[in-house]
């Protein structure tokens, strides 16, 4: 019997804000334990929350961006349980009517070549709904210490449909909606600091029915790589537990990175009673439609509607877009080069080809260069195409170039004036030095004169050496061919 996954993920968000959800206490990350609090986070007698309007406003936004129905009332609840991560015993959250409902969120699958666009399909939102983060607890052997500096940020749950099948997909999911979320200035999502975390459902059912399996909720998925090597290992291990007859408990199950495998954490045999009720110090929200007007003249375009863009109005490969989109800050240096030069695509091969690998070799982890502090400014960059478009430099001297360019932050004309390393166009010496390669290699000049194209090659090898690659290449190749056909 085979049998299929089905997967739904419920994934947390913690919005760029200012302050916090409920109080005027900033947001933060690495301050010293506790120093983030105030009497509304820690829930002493007498504190009253009041809303912060921004991460109603940031939610909204994210609820045009991904196609969500938005709410014209949505209220403030208390769901109540009891555990040291929050203070006050009760979260706000939002339960029976939330910010947003519905939407949905593009993903791409894997397709069968690299260099090509693969298919793109549509998973289902369930909802998304505000409510305030709670601490965190760090466990030791004997004893937890809990930190309530996260306590009472925005956080936004962005809860799917079971509309996913693979840990393929879940990957894509959470690749796309972390991407969409950066693009449009909601959050960092920065995993190994809490602002993007994930919980996925994961049932197996035989192939061709409809009726779900049991559920199992997965915890502890760090990394979005994680989240996949977590969906994998439990679909293999619940497909097993079947064919062994063994039953599937509906339960809470940790992921260990580390050893790869799934361990029971606790069960859930029906849902947990939170006693939800309206919080009696927080009004109800309205949204009305001139609120939903103004935020929408601020939602971005999406990364998959930009590498459209790109591959349509700009002609450039999928190969380029793919490495580009997925970064906001790296297409704003894209658009701002090309707008200064006439060949898009020539300059998309040098941003994810050469600016990328020397971002990458400059990055350390403790001292990463984002795009926009890269020492090649869009303006300098600009300048180097132009110079290889005017002929002035060859592409193989521009390629020396640049990595001079990124440590020393000069421009390429200033390089090549110090360096004398304008093209050579002078036509008796560069005859003379064809002249040379066709006398060193007799067997390359009689296989061109027999045909074979390719092996002019050689011969343009030898003079690119010779003139230290600042022969105008259009002219060592007439020259070559003027040469052999005598």
């Amino acid at each position: 019997m085979k049998f299929e996954a089905v997967i739904g993920l419920e994934v947390h968000v913690q919005l760029d804000t200012k302050s916090k959800m409920f109080t005027r206490v900033p947001c933060g990350f690495g301050k010293p334990p506790n120093s983030l609090t105030d009497a509304v986070v820690l829930g002493l007698p007498g504190a009253l929350p009041v809303m912060n309007r921004e991460a109603i406003d940031k939610s909204i936004k994210v609820g045009l961006l991904l196609g969500c129905k938005i709410a014209p009332v949505c209220k403030w609840d208390r769901k109540n349980y009891f555990y040291p991560d929050m203070p006050k015993n009760y979260q706000i959250t939002q339960f029976d009517q939330p910010i947003c409902e519905g939407g949905e969120v593009e993903i791409e699958l894997p397709g069968d070549s690299p260099a090509v666009m693969g298919e793109h399909r549509m998973v289902k939102l369930t909802r998304i709904h505000l409510e305030e983060d709670v601490g965190k607890l760090t466990h030791y052997e004997n004893d937890s210490l809990v930190d309530y500096n996260r306590a009472g940020s925005p956080l936004l749950e962005i809860v799917s449909e079971p509309d996913m099948y693979s840990p393929e997909e879940t990957f894509s999911f959470l690749t796309s909606l972390r991407n969409s979320l950066i693009y449009a200035g909601i959050s960092s999502c920065d995993m190994e600091k809490g602002q993007l975390r994930c919980d996925a459902n994961i049932s197996v059912r035989p192939v061709g029915t409809k009726t779900l399996g049991t559920k199992v909720e997965l915890k502890n998925l760090n990394t979005i790589s994680g989240v996949k090597n977590g969906v994998e290992y439990e679909i293999k291990r619940q497909i097993k537990a079947i064919e062994e007859k063994e039953e599937i408990v509906q339960e809470t199950r940790r992921w260990n990175p580390d050893q790869r495998y799934t361990t029971p954490m606790r069960s859930k045999e029906m849902a947990h009673d939170y006693r939800y009720f309206p919080d009696p110090d927080l009004m109800p929200v309205k949204i009305d439609q001139a609120w939903i007007d103004g935020i929408a003249k601020q939602v971005p375009e999406k990364p998959f509607d930009k590498q459209r863009r790109y591959m349509s109005e700009l002609n450039l490969p999928y190969s380029i877009t793919a490495a580009l989109c997925p970064d906001f800050s790296l297409c704003q240096y894209f658009e701002l080069v090309a707008s200064l030069t006439k060949d898009p695509k020539k300059v998309g091969n040098w941003v994810v080809n050469d600016l990328l690998r020397e971002l990458s070799n400059a990055n350390s982890e403790t001292n990463p260069i984002p795009v926009e502090e890269s020492p090649v400014t869009p303006q300098h960059l600009a300048e180097l195409v132009d110079l290889i478009d005017q002929g002035v430099i060859s592409n193989n001297v521009a390629k020396e170039l640049f990595p001079e360019m990124f440590s020393s932050g000069k421009s390429a004309s200033e390089l090549v004036q110090e360096k004398g390393l304008e093209v050579k166009s002078d036509q008796g010496e560069i005859e003379s030095i064809c002249a040379r390669a066709i006398e060193n290699d007799p067997d390359a000049a009689q296989k061109f004169r027999d045909g074979k194209e390719g092996a002019i090659n050689a011969l343009k090898g030898f003079v690119m050496k010779e003139t230290r690659g600042q022969a105008n290449p259009k002219v060592v190749d007439t020259m070559l061919r003027n040469l052999l056909s005598n």
